[in-house]
């Protein structure tokens, strides 16, 4: 039988602020971080929260992760060293896209002024891993450590394969979660040229007038220990990360398949491997684009894996107060509903107030709802689906 992980600590960078907290708190209270079609972290300061030194040798998805990872340790109580041995703590960090601002710069530097002026750290700020080697410098994490590259799914599958790690005893701990910076003229010129980001500069998942995605920036890490370790410490338990599936649609290179047939196999993978089926679930942080093919594939899949009870889950999709965080995205909504779940609260799908026919479902308009848990503990799931017909879901558990 697998070992069991538990959640001991999150951290999260996000258009609503720097922490967790502020990301919950403000999402359920119904705010939205987009300012002028954007998801920035205005008030992420890299020089305010790491030393001068670090932020200069880091691009800012790395600073971001550096930051999330820094929270999430310091509430595990990590904060004066790992209490158990860090040959056995892992780290894993996903990224859709890495350093493409320091790819542009040094393009702008290399052109204009010589190679020459190419900066000798151009490499090490660029590089997809980037993150995932600094944090576990930062921290002394001497585990397994890598990144995960896969678009939108990226974050979640960090998380997942952190989760298998601690399950088969690879690790007995994991620090693990996704990042990314690419609001840069190039991504936002590439994205808006394929038709993807809203030409309005509003994230509405599942409305009707939904017009594509909002591209936003930040970063989410979870800490994950083994839980009769974290028990034998005494480690405060926010939550159990219980199951992860990921399949392929193989279908289109960005487009979903349209029954969500890849979609539906993730979230029963997760589902099985947490021990859990469709009647357990309370509550479901939607992948929620707010493009048309997304969010009406996501729906058909839902539909199908919640069955007769489809009608009476809130469903709801943080994209809409912080937009899509690309391949960061999947951690920050790990992290937000862990936090949702301890605070049994289902936050709002911000901005939706007018319903397409056959997107039937409940999104949960204005502001969060209180989840009746019925005497256990509550379960839920986050879906990422990503460029490349990859499908992530992980299934949460309050404490």
């Amino acid at each position: 039988m697998s070992r069991r992980a538990v959640i001991t600590g999150v951290g999260a960078v996000s258009p609503l602020g720097v922490g967790a907290d502020a990301l919950v708190d403000r999402w359920s209270a119904g705010e939205c971080g987009i300012a002028d079609g954007l998801g920035r972290c205005t008030e992420f300061d890299p020089v305010e929260l790491l030393d001068r030194k670090v932020a200069r040798r880091s691009d800012r998805f790395t600073q971001m992760a550096l930051v999330a990872a820094d929270e999430a340790i310091a509430q595990a109580g990590w904060g004066g060293g790992a209490p158990l041995p860090v040959e056995r703590i892992g780290c894993v960090i996903g990224t859709g896209i890495g350093g493409i601002g320091t790819i542009e710069d040094q393009h702008d530097v290399l052109r204009d002024r010589g190679p020459e002026k190419v900066t000798p750290l151009g490499i090490p700020l660029l590089m997809a891993n980037a993150a995932a080697g600094a944090v576990a410098m930062r921290h002394g994490l001497k585990g397994q450590c890598f990144g995960t590259v896969s678009a939108c799914a990226a974050g979640a599958h960090a998380i997942g394969t952190g989760l298998r790690m601690v399950q088969y005893g690879d690790a007995d701990a994991a620090v693990i979660g996704g990042t990314e910076s690419a609001l840069t003229a190039l991504a936002d010129a590439a994205f808006a040229a394929m038709g993807a980001t809203s030409p309005t500069g509003i994230s509405r998942p599942f409305d009707a007038r939904r017009d594509g995605f909002v591209m936003g920036e930040g970063a989410g890490v979870l800490v994950i220990e083994e839980e009769e370790a974290a028990r034998a410490r005494g480690a405060e338990i926010l939550g159990r990360l219980s199951g992860y599936g990921a399949t392929a649609d193989a279908h289109h290179i960005t487009a979903p398949e349209p029954s969500g047939e890849g979609a539906v196999r993730a979230m029963r993978a997760a589902l099985a491997d947490a021990g859990r089926s469709a009647a357990d679930i309370d509550y479901v942080n939607a992948h929620g684009t707010s493009t048309p093919l997304n969010d009406r594939a996501e729906s058909a899949a839902l539909e199908t894996v919640l069955g007769e009870r489809a009608g009476e889950i809130p469903i709801s999709s943080t994209k809409s107060a912080i937009g899509h965080l690309l391949g960061a995205a999947g951690a920050v909504e790990a992290v937000a509903t862990t936090l949702a779940l301890a605070r049994r609260i289902a936050p709002p799908t911000v901005g939706w107030s007018e319903r397409e026919e056959g997107l039937d479902l409940d999104y949960v308009p204005d502001l969060g709802r209180r989840l009746a848990s019925n005497g256990r503990p509550l379960v839920a799931i986050s879906n990422s689906f990503g460029f490349g017909g990859h499908n992530a879901v992980l299934c949460l558990e309050a404490a």
